[in-house]
């Protein structure tokens, strides 16, 4: 690197090293509507992870009280600034009745394993929209600021459909929502090893907001080719099965933060997806937690006001090791440290009901940062980040 990622310096909170970058004191917004809610035991969101993230936070001391924030529930007016009524209606529906007619299921997606009916499958989705308003409206009356609301995601969402697990586009209402405050250029980063089609797909022709996507190429919803420029507002970085740390880091000295930075955003969203580490069961990438928390600890310099969601991540242990983690990076700590002994509780409590979750390695529970997972950079890799300056 030539000086991009952030130092490690002594003087952290509790004794962790911190970041040298001044931050914006943090808030979080959480809920605990996501405890116990699940899309069905064989769904990969049988798993908790917002809770898990926010129990591991306090655990280790970095979520006093005073920063956390229960979160905002969206209305149907609010809903509908992006969300056709119809659909809106029909989701709630179908949360009630607790099923869906062929018709409904057809025409917006809905009652399949993709998008299962499930208890809370209108709430939940309302309440990750709120937490992702909420923060834009502190964020849009506020000079600067940094917000962190891990529920809120949910990227693929269609104004009629749900798609890829989300009900309601919690991105898309968020950016929304900044632009209604009068900014003009808000930047959207995605680094879920999925490509961020329904947000890209909202703003293709709205030259306010840029989003840059770096996701697997050749996985669901495949989507998001190197040279898709989606109205001239899109940047994406297909990258091969294997992506390690080495490269991440490569597309983002050499194409994400130069773009990010010739754009000079007011804004930023930064979606943090865990499902692109090396254990996580639906992509082929291979980034330890500490490859995103480089990546997002590099961002968040380059915008006044930030907001951080999360994402996918469908392995219990990562996605809330790795998702803690973004919290204290946002906090100027470093997370590479061993886990309060309050914290190691938190990650043996959780069970997964996958094979790897039969037999977990005990760094799981013992370790909060991966080790690194470096590598050779390779020309697939550069040329990605080569088109997406060009």
């Amino acid at each position: 690197m030539t000086g991009a990622w952030p130092r490690l310096v002594s003087g952290g909170h509790h004794g962790v090293p911190a970041l040298t970058t001044p931050f914006r004191t943090p808030l979080f917004i959480g809920g605990e509507i996501y405890r116990g809610s699940t899309y069905g035991p064989k769904h990969p969101l049988a798993i908790p992870r917002v809770s898990t993230a926010i129990d591991l936070s306090r655990a280790m001391g970095w979520l006093p009280d005073e920063v956390y924030l229960d979160t905002h529930v969206a209305s149907e007016r609010e809903l509908a600034r992006f969300h056709t009524a119809d659909y809106i209606a029909a989701l709630k529906r179908a949360e009630a009745e607790q099923r869906v007619d062929e018709a409904t299921a057809a025409r917006h997606n809905l009652g399949k394993l993709e998008n299962p009916i499930f208890a809370e499958m209108y709430r939940r989705p309302a309440h990750s929209s709120g937490s992702a308003l909420q923060a834009a409206r502190i964020l849009g009356d506020r000079p600067a600021g940094l917000v962190y609301a891990p529920a809120a995601g949910t990227h693929h969402a269609r104004p009629d459909r749900a798609s890829g697990f989300c009900y309601f586009n919690a991105p898309v209402l968020g950016i929304l929502e900044l632009l209604d405050h009068g900014l003009e250029r808000v930047l959207y980063v995605d680094l879920d090893a999925h490509h961020g089609d329904g947000v890209e797909e909202a703003f293709a022709d709205d030259d306010r907001v840029l989003t840059i996507s770096i996701h697997e190429d050749g996985r669901w919803p495949y989507t998001g080719k190197a040279e898709d420029r989606a109205g001239g507002m899109a940047r994406n970085l297909p990258v091969p099965p294997g992506f390690n740390d080495s490269e991440m880091e490569h597309v983002m000295e050499a194409a994400v933060l130069p773009l990010a930075s010739a754009f000079r955003p007011q804004a930023m969203v930064i979606q943090t997806g865990a499902d692109a580490l090396a254990e996580d069961p639906l992509s082929r990438l291979e980034l330890s937690n500490r490859a995103l928390w480089d990546a997002v600890a590099a961002l968040l310099p380059l915008a006044p006001r930030v907001l951080v969601v999360g994402g996918g991540g469908y392995n219990p242990w990562s996605v809330g090791r790795c998702w803690a983690g973004i919290w204290a990076v946002m906090n100027g700590i470093d997370p590479a440290i061993k886990p309060t002994a309050e914290a190691e509780t938190v990650l043996r409590a959780l069970t997964w009901s996958r094979a790897a979750g039969r037999n977990p390695p005990e760094h799981w529970f013992t370790t909060l940062g991966d080790e690194r997972r470096p590598g050779t950079v390779r020309d697939t890799v550069k040329r990605v980040a080569e088109m997406a300056l060009s």
